[in-house]
C-alpha cells in the first residue's frame, strides 16, 4: 500500500511553489484566453459549422486540454529543477518507494491542472456552453484522468533529463506537436489517414475527446462532435497512464540505486 503522508508532503510543496510563482498562474490563464478570444473568434468568422454549434464552442474543449497539457508538463519541469539543485538526490535516498515519489508528483501535477482548468471552465457559459452539475462532475473526473496521463508522460521525460535547458527544448519539441495533433483545433475524422495514425498515439487526443463528450453533448454524429467512443477514450488514457507511470517509476528506481552507490 502506498503511504499517503509522503504524497501529501510532495503535493503541499508543489502547491506552495505554484502560488509563489505568480507569473506562472498569469501565463497559465493568459495563454488559453488568447487562443479562445483571439484565434478562436477569428477562425469562427471564416469557417462554416453544422447547425447548433460554433467553431468557438468546438475549440473550447481543446483549450481546456491545452491548459491540462501545459500545467501537467510544467509540473514535470519541477522534477528537473529538483534534480539540478540537488533536492531530488535527497528525495531519492529517503526511505520511501519510488512509486510514492512518482505518485506524489502525479497527484500534485493533476490537482494543479484541475485547478487551472476549473478556472477556465467558468468561461463556458460566456460562449454558449451551459454547465450543469452532472457535466461538472464528469469534467472533474475526465480532467483528472487526462492530467494523470500527461503528467506521467512529463515525468517519463523528466526522469531522463538532468538540466532545465534540455527539458525546455524537449518541451517545445513535444508539447506543441501534442496540442496541434490532438483534435483540439480540427476534427480528427476530417484529417488525412496518415495524420490520424499519429493522433492515435497521442494521449492528449483522448482527453480532449472526453471533454467534447461532456461539453458538447448535443452534437454527436456531426463533423465537430467527438471522434471516439467514450469508453475507448477512458481505456486508452488508463493504458497510457499505466505505461508511463510504470516506466517513470522504473527509471527513478534506477536513478535511486545510482545515487545510493555514489553516496557510499
Amino acid at each position: 500500500m502506498i503511504p499517503l503522508r509522503p504524497i501529501q508532503s510532495i503535493v503541499t510543496r508543489e502547491f506552495k511553489r505554484f502560488f509563489r510563482q505568480r507569473g506562472r498562474l498569469l501565463s497559465a490563464l493568459a495563454r488559453p484566453l488568447l487562443w479562445l478570444f483571439v484565434v478562436g473568434v477569428g477562425i469562427n468568422r471564416i469557417v462554416e459549422t453544422p447547425p447548433g454549434i460554433s467553431y468557438l464552442q468546438f475549440l473550447f474543449p481543446g483549450v481546456v486540454g491545452m491548459v491540462v497539457l501545459f500545467s501537467s508538463m510544467h509540473s514535470a519541469l519541477s522534477t528537473v529543477y529538483d534534480r539540478e539543485f540537488g533536492v531530488m538526490r535527497l528525495i531519492l535516498v529517503a526511505p520511501i518507494s519510488r512509486l510514492t515519489i512518482v505518485g506524489g508528483k502525479v497527484a500534485s501535477g493533476s490537482l494543479l491542472s484541475l485547478l487551472q482548468a476549473g478556472i477556465l471552465l467558468c468561461l463556458a457559459p460566456l460562449i454558449g456552453i451551459p454547465l450543469g452539475l452532472q457535466q461538472i462532475i464528469l469534467l472533474v473526473v475526465y480532467i483528472l484522468l487526462t492530467a494523470v496521463t500527461i503528467t506521467g508522460v512529463g515525468l517519463l521525460l523528466a526522469s531522463r533529463i538532468d538540466s532545465l535547458e534540455n527539458f525546455a527544448g524537449i518541451m517545445n519539441f513535444v508539447v506543441f506537436p501534442m496540442f496541434f495533433l490532438s483534435g483540439g483545433l480540427y476534427p480528427v475524422k476530417l484529417l488525412p489517414a496518415g495524420l490520424q495514425w499519429v493522433i492515435y498515439a497521442n494521449p492528449l487526443a483522448y482527453g480532449i475527446d472526453l471533454f467534447k463528450h461532456a461539453l458538447l453533448p448535443g452534437v454527436p454524429g456531426t463533423a465537430l462532435g467527438p471522434d471516439f467512443a467514450l469508453a475507448f477514450n477512458i481505456g486508452m488514457l488508463l493504458l497510457f497512464s499505466t505505461i508511463t507511470i510504470t516506466a517513470a517509476t522504473a527509471l527513478f528506481d534506477k536513478e535511486a540505486r545510482l545515487v545510493r552507490l555514489a553516496t557510499r
